[in-house]
């Protein structure tokens, strides 16, 4: 066998292997984010559940879902653990990182539009037509301009052999 016929099967393992290698990554990164829980610190589970944790044993998390509820899920099942400002913010509506200097979007685009008393003034006095470049032939209006070359030209046909 040459080394031609070999190339696609050196490429494809190549790719499982990098495949694999990004996918192990991604998990370590999940065993460590869930081995950092710590008792008080928010969660999401992974299936959309936000709490704070109670309790972390080995296998086990104990999770605090509203006053009286707690809830025991499997360490595997937390999806991401949140930082306190994050968890604040989505779960009380809680905004602790709002900057004073920051731009702030307004509700309506009636602000964003500057009035200019000139242009008012412009847009008032709007008594003359607005020319758009067309220009009437032989002092005749538009309209009648039309209507005599429409009569002048040959009229379409629907097909045939003609129309080839």
């Amino acid at each position: 066998m040459s080394l031609l016929t070999l190339l696609p099967f050196i490429v494809l393992i190549g790719a499982m292997f990098l495949m694999t290698r990004s996918a192990k990554k991604k998990q370590q990164q999940a065993i460590e984010m869930r081995n950092q829980m710590q008792p008080g610190s928010g969660v999401r589970t992974i299936g959309g559940m936000y709490a704070t944790v109670k309790e972390v044993n080995e296998d086990t998390v104990l999770l605090d879902a509203g006053p009286g509820v707690d809830l025991m899920f499997a360490k595997n099942s937390i999806g991401a653990v949140l930082t306190d400002d994050e968890y604040n913010r989505i779960v009380h509506g809680i905004e602790h990182d709002l900057k004073s200097d920051a731009d702030i979007v307004p509700d309506d685009a009636s602000s964003l539009t500057g009035t200019d008393e000139s242009s008012d003034a412009a847009a008032a006095s709007d008594d003359k037509p607005v020319d758009f470049g067309k220009k009437d032939t032989a002092g005749e209006p538009a309209d009648a301009a039309d209507e005599a070359t429409a009569g002048d030209q040959p009229k379409k046909t629907d097909g045939g052999s003609e129309a080839k």
